[in-house]
């Protein structure tokens, strides 16, 4: 049975405020244009803001971001080089290249192209070609690619995307989240470090031809360093991006706007906005206890619980009546218990929108109590379940 186990009473003088506050407390945080948004913090992973961040919408070129990290991951497993050529097959020339229509890196047919080039291609030219020429070359065909895409995205935790090509160009069954997205940028940003920095390169020229960078964040003074812009008929302008500002890092994902200004300008906004808006709070030191979950069993009614590290949270600095936080766990949990254990979770909600989950873990041991002690909680339990 899932319990709901009250905090310490530190954590409620933190987050909440008086209750005649409420006029504040009904006004919205941040208003975007945007259909679909999210904003996190990267150091706590603080959702920010969201709105609409699990509905399903076609990813566009937002799905080269999928495409690059199972290039990296090849990369980092070494079963892929830098320096390893693939081939322009007719397939790639036609559907991504010149005659396409679409962004491409202008490959020519049966020429050979290294994959470190590639990279560059589809990162910073957003290169259809590019994408399908790697693609081809790692797994025989885009199909198969794509198949390992969403393999990939669900190792990665991405549970609701689904990929059916390289490139990101049209097809039914090919649907992203935004919390999604940002996740899978985060997840780049983390484990590739040798390869983010190529998000920030103004340009690349490639068969003599230059071009530039697509992000229009990069251009402006907001500490933008990444990632990736798309649109769709059907879902309108997005983007995926991260700024780094005063030691803080934030990545946004945001899609269904409705044109490329409208589209820079929504993104720069809610940077800015969570740059600004927000203060750091350190909830919980190392080792402090947050709560405690009920015990079945045990030689004691409850265990104390705790995080494994600081807990820190960035929250609103106006409108904090719209925070709250509890502790969840699947109880009463059956003695004995060990420290260290993993228990639940302590999540902290913005309004309606859960902003950070963190794991709990038993702060002690407990061992199991006496036969009259069992009896009772099993007797407690009985009446418990047939309560309605």
């Amino acid at each position: 049975m899932m319990r709901f186990a009250s905090l310490a009473v530190r954590l409620f003088a933190v987050l909440l405020v008086s209750v005649l506050a409420t006029g504040m407390a009904r006004a919205q945080l941040f208003e975007t244009k945007a259909k679909q948004a999210i904003l996190v913090d990267y150091e706590t992973g603080t959702v920010l803001f969201a709105k609409n961040a699990d509905e399903l919408v076609p990813p566009a070129s937002l799905a080269k971001l999928m495409t690059m990290e199972v290039v990296f991951n090849a990369l980092k497993a070494g079963t892929l080089s830098v320096d390893d050529e693939f081939l322009v097959t007719e397939n790639a020339w036609r559907t991504g290249g010149s005659e396409s229509g679409g962004s491409t890196m202008f490959a020519k047919l049966k020429s050979s192209i290294r994959v470190g080039d590639l990279i560059r291609g589809v990162i910073i030219q957003s290169a259809n070609d590019g994408c399908i020429i790697l693609a081809e070359g790692m797994a025989g065909s885009e199909g198969i690619f794509a198949q390992l895409m969403t393999e990939r995205a669900r190792k990665l935790g991405l549970e609701k995307s689904v990929f059916r090509n390289s490139t990101g160009l049209p097809d039914p069954e090919q649907k992203v989240t935004m919390r999604e997205l940002a996740k899978l940028a985060m997840h780049i940003f983390r484990t590739y470090p040798e390869f983010y920095p190529i998000y920030s390169e103004r340009e690349f020229t490639w068969n003599k031809i230059t071009q530039r960078n697509r992000n229009p964040l990069l251009s402006m003074d907001i500490g933008a360093d990444g990632m990736k812009t798309g649109f769709t008929e059907e879902s309108g302008y997005a983007i995926v991006g991260s700024a780094s500002r005063d030691g803080r890092r934030v990545f946004i994902a945001m899609s269904g706007m409705s044109s490329m200004n409208e589209r820079a300008e929504e993104a720069r906004k809610l940077i800015d906005w969570g740059m600004r808006a927000f203060q750091p709070m350190t909830l919980f030191k190392a080792g402090e206890v947050v709560g405690s979950a009920r015990l079945y069993g045990g030689e004691k009614l409850s265990v104390d619980l705790r995080p494994e590290g600081e807990l820190k949270i960035f929250v609103p600095l106006v409108n904090r009546g719209k925070m709250k936080a509890r502790i969840v766990y699947d109880g009463p949990v059956p003695a004995p218990v060990r420290q260290g254990q993993p228990i639940g979770m302590l999540r902290v909600y913005i309004g309606e929108e859960m902003s950070q989950e963190t794991p709990l873990f038993a702060a002690e041991n407990v061992d199991k109590g006496n036969l009259h002690r069992q009896a009772l909680d099993a007797l407690g339990e009985l009446v418990l379940g047939w309560l309605p």
